[in-house]
């Protein structure tokens, strides 16, 4: 059994923001030329998770109005209160209680069985990094498996 990692450095432009990379990990999966194993999709992130969903652009609406409406970013969050918060601060300290709340339900990867060289995904499920807190750079890490 062999495993190859690769990495996806993705430029978001909002929150929430699902951005799909179905084609990458593919594209990594043929590079790799394992039959038989598992894909890990795995965000390096607290704020972008990695979720698999449908890509269809009134259902990706309404789940990025869902992230919104199960912890909004106007909420009142003791993380972002700096006059209290002691742990984990930079110089650029930015309130996103909104967006690590949002991530404790979404998660940081997925698990996709391989199967004859092909990612074992639905006919519309596709994978998505999706950003939750603000326009930024992030890391995305597959590991092949096999």
């Amino acid at each position: 059994m062999e495993s190859r990692t690769y990495q996806i450095d993705i430029e978001t432009s909002k929150a929430p923001e699902f951005i799909d990379i179905t084609y990458q990990v593919q594209e990594f999966l043929r590079q790799s030329k394992v039959s038989d194993g598992l894909a890990i999709i795995y965000s390096k992130h607290t704020t972008a998770a990695i979720r698999i969903n449908e890509h269809e652009p009134l259902l990706l609406q309404d789940m990025e109005d869902f992230i919104e409406r199960i912890s909004p970013r106007t909420a009142s969050y003791r993380h972002n209160d700096f006059s209290i918060r002691t742990v984990n601060m930079t110089a650029n300290e930015y309130p996103n209680g909104h967006a690590h709340c949002q991530h404790l339900l979404f998660g940081s990867s997925e698990n996709i069985p391989i199967i004859e060289g092909n990612l074992q995904i639905g006919q519309w499920q596709r994978i998505f990094l999706v950003e939750l807190d603000m326009p930024r750079l992030r890391t995305v890490l597959i590991q092949i498996i096999g």
